[in-house]
């Protein structure tokens, strides 16, 4: 057996068995034995990228873009592994990645080490606890990932509810046990409409009785069909994202959570709802997945304009950044869900899609131009916002730690005493306000970029939130970092440590290689996206007029 085939395994298992190995260790050790899990974790998760293949030619790229045809499965999925686990309900343990699971699993393995990093001194009760938590969450996330059995799936993705669940009741504010039980039943409440969707197509399998994901995306469904899963998928995903109007446990569960928590639940958790659009609602309810776009659409422009506004009004700096975050993870689902606009589109103007050195191009081709650089905006976007967010709740981390205060009246002047820190959190807010140069310009860029196709007025209305993202950001950083030192407790404030400083900037390079050099992501995400598409179009043709 080749190592290749059990790497993910692997990955699951090594913070899972470290996670374990820091309860058992004393409390002196417990820091470094859970650093040491963390660390070997994204070591071992670096060669999913290294070794990942990217079509080179026309030929491979023609093999990796029928991902979703019955008879080319394989052809994409990479460190595959697939073994009987209840072979009564021909349920599998079934691993593998393409380019839309790849780069999510490294940025959770990544995040994961900063987290232990930022709460190696914070945390002075029950640290075992609290690091081995954050260990097997991170395990659990990557199965989140990685599976492709449904049951494999649905397993993963409940059972990382409950490491967050002690996190944010046990290590938590004042509020914890009410911010946990709120987070608790908006997302609980989603998934059992996942679950008897997922049951639902296990029995539309028939004879074959299958829970593999890839086998639901070659169901014969009709419209009603689709349109009750794509709902039903609707409901556990846009409560994950979240989307507006089922966000209002987040910005409870970021305020009441260890900065830790806030960090995973922001760079890492909203991102799996994203995630299962691409992986569950658009493949396997193509159909249903147009007829409802206009649903998804409206919920992420109100997502990225309404919800800036409300950013804007906040006092709290973490409340401040969990509505930012909603803000901008409705850039992704409009990016996401924008591609049949951009089908329609495609279809009435034939001119748009002419090329330069070769004519037209013919097929499929022609309808879905344009569609791609929507997915894969979303998906830049959803990479560049785990490290932004976490960036940002890490520096309000920073400043809680010396001030125990989130609320901005309690600053002002903070860069005449921590210049280097007011530098990096600077960086930041830049990003967040989507600043060229930035991971954070990109992603948004590239759907702003694809809605013009799509809609003028969805062009228009998505672009508001580099005005709202500069206010809302830029107005925190004025009123905490800039001016007068406010108080005698700004007035003792001391710059970053070397922990701090290391955490800091690993995140700074990272938001700046990706905003520099953006290709890094779109190359493994590219055939993914363009197999996507294929799909998407082949199923809902013949709503668009073509035979």
């Amino acid at each position: 057996m080749e190592f290749k085939s059990i790497l993910l395994t692997v990955i699951i298992l090594t913070p899972i068995v470290g996670g374990i190995l820091t309860l058992l260790v004393s409390e002196k050790l417990a820091r470094s034995v859970a650093l040491f899990f963390a660390v070997a974790t994204f070591a071992l998760s670096v060669p999913l990228y290294t070794d990942f293949s990217i079509a080179t030619s026309a030929s491979d790229s023609a093999a990796h873009t029928d991902f979703y045809q019955a008879d080319a499965n394989k052809r994409v999925i990479q460190f595959e592994q697939k073994i009987p686990w209840i072979k009564s309900y021909n349920v599998f343990y079934h691993v593998g990645v393409d380019g839309f699971s790849m780069p999510l699993i490294i940025l959770t393995t990544f995040i994961t080490i900063l987290v232990v990093l930022a709460g190696w001194k914070v945390i002075q009760s029950r640290p075992k606890q609290y690091f081995s938590a954050f260990l097997i969450m991170n395990g659990i996330m990557v199965g989140v990932f990685s599976a492709l059995d449904a049951v494999l799936f649905y397993l993963f993705w409940e059972a990382m509810l409950i490491p967050m669940f002690l996190i944010i009741g046990i290590w938590g504010g004042p509020r914890r046990v009410y911010a946990t039980i709120k987070f608790f039943l908006y997302t609980f409440f989603g998934s059992v409409f996942m679950l008897v969707a997922l049951i639902y197509l296990y029995y539309k399998t028939g004879d074959k009785a299958s829970f593999s994901i890839l086998d639901f995306y070659h169901l014969d469904l009709t419209l009603q069909e689709q349109m009750f899963i794509f709902v039903a998928f609707l409901l556990a995903f846009a409560v994950k994202v979240p989307m507006w109007p089922v966000h209002t446990w987040l910005p409870d569960a970021h305020v009441e959570a260890p900065t830790g928590g806030s960090v995973i639940l922001a760079a890492i958790m909203l991102k799996i709802g994203g995630y299962g659009f691409l992986r569950f609602s658009l493949p396997i309810a193509p159909l249903g997945s147009m007829e409802l776009a206009w649903l998804v659409i409206l919920m992420s422009l109100v997502a990225v304009v309404y919800i800036g506004f409300v950013a804007i009004a906040q006092q709290d700096m973490k409340k401040l950044i969990a509505y930012s975050s909603i803000a901008h993870m409705g850039f992704v689902t409009l990016g996401f869900f924008i591609v049949f606009a951009i089908f329609t589109y495609n279809l009435a103007h034939p001119e748009a899609v002419k090329v330069a050195a070769s004519g037209v191009v013919q097929g499929t081709h022609a309808v879905t131009k344009g569609a791609g650089l929507a997915i894969e905006g979303g998906m830049v976007q959803m990479i560049s916002h785990g490290f932004i967010s976490a960036a940002l709740f890490l520096c309000v981390g920073v400043l809680y730690d010396r001030m125990h205060s989130r609320q901005i009246q309690d600053y002002g002047g903070v860069a005449n005493k921590m210049p280097m820190f007011a530098a990096f959190a600077v960086l930041f807010a830049m990003a967040n306000s989507g600043l060229p140069g930035t991971s954070g310009f990109v992603g948004e860029f590239m759907v702003i970029l694809a809605s013009f196709k799509a809609n003028f007025w969805f062009a228009l209305l998505a672009a508001t939130t580099l005005i709202l993202g500069a206010a809302y950001s830029l107005w925190m950083v004025k009123r905490v970092f800039y001016g007068e030192v406010a108080n005698d407790k700004v007035a003792a404030l001391k710059d970053l440590g070397k922990r701090e400083f290391v955490i800091l900037a690993a995140l700074a390079v990272s938001v700046l290689y990706f905003g520099l050099w953006p290709d890094t992501i779109v190359a493994v995400i590219h055939d993914s996206t363009n197999g996507l598409m294929n799909h998407l179009y082949e199923n809902v043709k013949g709503s668009l007029g073509r035979p």
